[in-house]
């Protein structure tokens, strides 16, 4: 346990003050209707839904999952989430504009504008339940799990003490100022997690028995964790980190904050932009700063965290106190936090309740959007008040809080969680990009989806049914996940053309609200009795398929640009810097036609 002084008190208990202040001082304005509780009226800017899209993915649980990948699989290893870039610029080239113009309060209301019929309104609900509760409450355990050890190496806090102080607030301050809170905070949270990570990793990286960047790069036990790029040689490594996440699953996976054709938190955001040009922004902002900027903080922790710590049986005799179903690689990078000097301590420490506290709040009133709008608005009480909607929505976010935190305190890591909602996601992103542009995938196509990848995911942690399919005359272990995705997407293709496709009215209506254009129209275009309002002679998707695809190279390259010049590599620093330059300025170019 590490002793706090005064200057580190004030500055964490200032923050909390804050928070609370901005979380009353709104909660009149949000309380008017839903609307303005979960989408603060559609009225916000572009830049403060970026920030505050950057905020909410700058979790606890982040950086220890970071430190996780690379102490197990190097830097390298980082490629299982950056990935993720593709899905996250097709979101913003070419679906972040329709979901803006869909005008839906929730992600999952758009289920009854795509889908006819019962198929379509028992998806809504089953989704919100299935996302908004199940999956929402698993990804805010992962985040939960992580301040809990945090505590309890920092602070020798137990787990149900962490829970109660970091989550009583976070509550209080979720229930009273809905989303305009959330994304008002967001804007103080980003800073403040950001001058945290990055202070601590310059003090940590130049500690003496660190020695700097030069000594950890050198030193012959991280030599192989260094790389930002697998080893070729080893055909395994390279296809698990590379060549599967390239070639499968960026796009046929989803996973929060990462959902192929947007969604989630993501898409909440995106609706309430004040018009389809600012939504585009957002996310683009969003993509940058997520992938190009924050990821070598804690990269360099987590490298430095092998100087001091080598293994996990170091840490345990560091700190003994922790119990022993909570030791991993993760909690190396909480244990060198415990390293920081007076003021920056307290400042690290207010980063990283913001960055709790920012994933939280927002995961608990996207959540609660999901059960009042979608499950208790359609299939409860269709006549209520906005007064009881907005109450309702604060009573499922005290229990949406108490479920994770109790299924946070059986859970191990964070790598463990990442793993299981991934896999349970295998095979549904496809659909969830070509729902827009194909007018033959009904409701019943994601009821397969979700059921199938769902079943073969549990199916597969059974050991007989797992030795069976992947052995030595079989699958390789790393072809689970395109297993799953394959197996998946044969199932909901064939569902689709054996269940009726929805009705020419839903589809026509669909088409002149959202325009999205493309030759998956062409025979509701033909064969329809009812007039299509618009025809969009400049289809998006070639354009932006293009503008991802540049995005792409000038992001990573400024992500490598970064790492190259922080290990001494000013050449091939320069060399990124410069492809960063050219393609963020060909970018903008090529983006001018989408606006």
């Amino acid at each position: 346990m590490i002793e706090l002084s005064l200057i580190d008190k004030s500055i964490i208990i200032f923050f909390f003050v804050l928070v609370l202040a901005i979380g009353f001082a709104v909660s009149k304005k949000s309380s008017k209707n839903t609307t303005e509780y979960f989408l603060s009226g559609r009225t916000l800017p572009w830049w403060l839904l970026g920030l505050s899209m950057v905020a909410t993915t700058f979790s606890t649980d982040t950086p220890n999952l970071v430190t996780d990948i690379v102490r197990t699989n190097g830097v390298s290893g980082n490629w299982v989430w950056w990935v993720f870039l593709l899905t996250g610029l097709l979101t913003v080239f070419v679906y972040a504009k329709l979901w803006r113009r869909s005008d839906v309060s929730t992600d999952m209301e758009f289920y009854e504008l795509r889908y006819s019929g019962k198929a379509g309104r028992f998806l809504r609900g089953f989704r919100s339940v299935y996302l908004g509760i199940i999956f929402n409450v698993l990804a805010m355990a992962g985040v939960t799990l992580a301040a809990i050890k945090i505590g309890a190496i920092m602070l020798d806090l137990s787990a149900l003490e962490t829970v109660l102080y970091a989550g009583g607030v976070t509550l209080v301050f979720s229930t009273v100022g809905g989303f305009r809170g959330v994304v008002y905070t967001d804007f103080i949270l980003f800073f403040t997690a950001m001058a945290g990570s990055i202070g601590a990793a310059i003090y940590l990286v130049n500690l003496p028995e660190v020695g700097g960047i030069s000594a950890v790069i050198s030193n012959e036990n991280i030599a192989d964790k260094i790389s930002i790029f697998p080893d070729v040689s080893d055909k395994e490594t390279l296809i698990t980190l590379l060549i599967i996440p390239f070639a499968v699953q960026w796009w046929s996976s989803w996973y929060p904050g990462a959902e192929p054709g947007g969604g989630g938190y993501i898409a909440q955001r995106m609706l309430a932009a004040k018009n389809e040009n600012h939504a585009l922004g957002a996310t683009l902002f969003f993509n940058i700063m997520h992938y190009a900027l924050r990821p070598w903080p804690w990269i360099i922790v987590a490298l430095a965290s092998l100087v001091v710590f080598p293994d996990i049986d170091s840490i345990s005799q560091a700190f003994p106190n922790v119990a022993e179903d909570k030791l991993g690689q993760d909690l190396a990078y909480p244990a060198m936090l415990t390293m920081l000097p007076k003021g920056l301590l307290g400042l690290v420490l207010a980063s990283l309740v913001s960055a709790y506290m920012s994933t939280i709040s927002t995961h608990l009133n996207w959540g609660s959007s999901y059960v009042v709008n979608d499950f208790y608005l359609q299939l409860i009480n269709k006549n209520a008040s906005q007064k009881e909607l907005v109450n309702v929505g604060r009573i499922s976010v005290v229990i949406l809080m108490i479920l994770s935190s109790i299924i946070a305190i059986s859970l191990n890591n964070a790598y463990q969680l990442f793993d299981i909602i991934l896999m349970f996601g295998a095979g549904t992103g496809s659909i969830f990009i070509l729902r827009w542009f194909w007018w033959r995938i009904n409701a019943w196509s994601e009821i397969a989806a979700m059921l199938s990848s769902g079943l073969i995911s549990i199916a597969l942690t059974n050991e007989t049914i797992f030795n069976l399919i992947f052995n030595d005359d079989g699958f390789p272990v790393y072809m689970k996940f395109p297993f799953i995705v394959l197996v998946t997407t044969i199932i909901w293709l064939i569902v689709t053309f054996v269940t009726p496709s929805d009705d020419n009215e839903t589809l026509v209506k669909f088409y002149n609200k959202t325009n999205p254009g493309g030759p998956g129209w062409n025979y509701i275009k033909k064969n329809n009795k009812i007039k299509i309002l618009k025809e969009n002679d400049n289809w998006i998707v070639p354009d932006g398929i293009v503008c991802m695809l540049i995005g792409c190279v000038a992001i990573y390259s400024a992500l490598f640009c970064t790492g190259y010049f922080i290990y001494g590599d000013t050449v091939t620093g320069f060399s990124f810097l410069i492809i960063t330059i050219v393609f963020s300025y060909l970018l903008f170019k090529k983006s001018k036609n989408l606006i």
